[in-house]
């Protein structure tokens, strides 16, 4: 028998209450990136997720994403289905109907409809490629890619502290990142009622696949975040804060040091939400592997070196069925 939302779903605080803000400024200015880089190595070490405020994208342009973003899934589904994420092959880039990817596909069917892109590419090879763009809102197209240059901007600042946390030189990851697998997703989840199971929430729970997350979210709420003792914890939404969490690759890096956290989204708000992740890797042949300063005789590597985007691809096919009889290839 299926569990309701009241005794499974609910989101409780143990081994830790909340999540931190932490002021970016003096990381972005230069001023004091030590001192930042140093909460930052703390929360992913003890939560994996954290707000950041000070992050110096401008609020017009979240404003525009979130009022194209609402345009662009409002339209009629067989407008949104020309732009389908198969067609796209191997580029894994497009509109995903309900449904259409499920990140816990054992357990629970997504309840939401995404909109991926990347930077433009002609070359067609595993997450690059051409973008399925929609012609219609008209801006869509020219703020979508400005917001994806800020974002991809501001995830190359947090990695430098990153690095920092790890007693790395700043531009330690850069040379593994000079052509990163990037995604932006839009997302739309339209609100659950009555008797809400795992069967069925918005985003089964999962970890990222990647190296770093960027999220900005609507006033509506709804991610949850699973601490240490396995309860979970609500990220509520907090004005002028992105969202950001490490994902599977950092845990890698750190010889699971610093944590990929498990997280999952529920709209029980009553209304639409949206978010805007922003998802930065390495680049497809950059080899993943313990750094120096997270090994010793005591504590020897963990995991066997792989590559960035053969793990984010497997992950992937797990996720969409129309991949699974497709050859990695590029």
């Amino acid at each position: 028998m299926a569990q309701t939302i009241e005794s499974c779903l609910a989101s409780k605080s143990t081994s830790f209450h909340e999540i931190p803000i932490v002021d970016i400024a003096p990381l972005l200015d230069g001023s004091d990136a030590s001192s930042v880089a140093r909460q930052i190595g703390y929360i992913c070490e003890n939560i994996g997720f954290l707000y950041i405020k000070n992050h110096g994208v401008p609020a017009s342009l979240i404003k525009d994403v979130y009022r194209l973003s609402r345009e662009f899934f409002a339209q009629p589904f067989e407008a949104k289905d020309q732009l389908n994420i198969v067609k796209s092959g191997q580029t894994l880039r497009g509109y995903i109907p309900m449904y259409g990817e499920n990140v816990d596909p054992k357990n629970t069917k997504d309840f939401k409809e995404c909109f991926d892109f990347g930077l433009p590419e002609e070359r067609v090879s595993p997450f690059f490629g051409p973008n399925l763009m929609p012609e219609t809102p008209q801006e869509f197209t020219q703020v979508m890619e400005q917001y994806h240059a800020a974002m991809l901007q501001l995830a190359r600042k947090l990695i430098s502290a990153i690095a920092l946390s790890l007693d790395l030189p700043a531009d330690y990851f850069e040379k593994l990142q000079q052509k990163p697998i990037t995604i932006q997703r839009l997302l739309h989840y339209p609100p659950q009622f009555g008797n809400i199971t795992l069967k069925e929430i918005g985003i089964g729970a999962h970890t990222d696949y990647g190296f770093l997350t960027i999220l900005s979210q609507d006033e509506n709420g709804g991610l949850q975040v699973q601490n240490r003792d396995g309860e979970w914890v609500s990220a509520p939404p907090v004005p002028d804060t992105f969202i950001v969490n490490i994902g599977d690759l950092v845990q890698t890096f750190t010889n699971d040091r610093y944590i990929s956290t498990m997280h999952r989204v529920i709209n029980t708000s009553g209304v639409d939400r949206y978010s805007v992740p922003f998802f930065i890797d390495l680049d497809f042949d950059a080899v993943v592997d313990v750094v120096p300063t997270c090994l010793s005789a005591t504590n020897p590597s963990k995991y066997t070196p792989y590559t960035s985007g053969q793990h984010k691809y497997k992950r992937f096919v797990d996720s969409y069925t129309h991949l699974q009889d497709v050859v990695v290839g590029g």
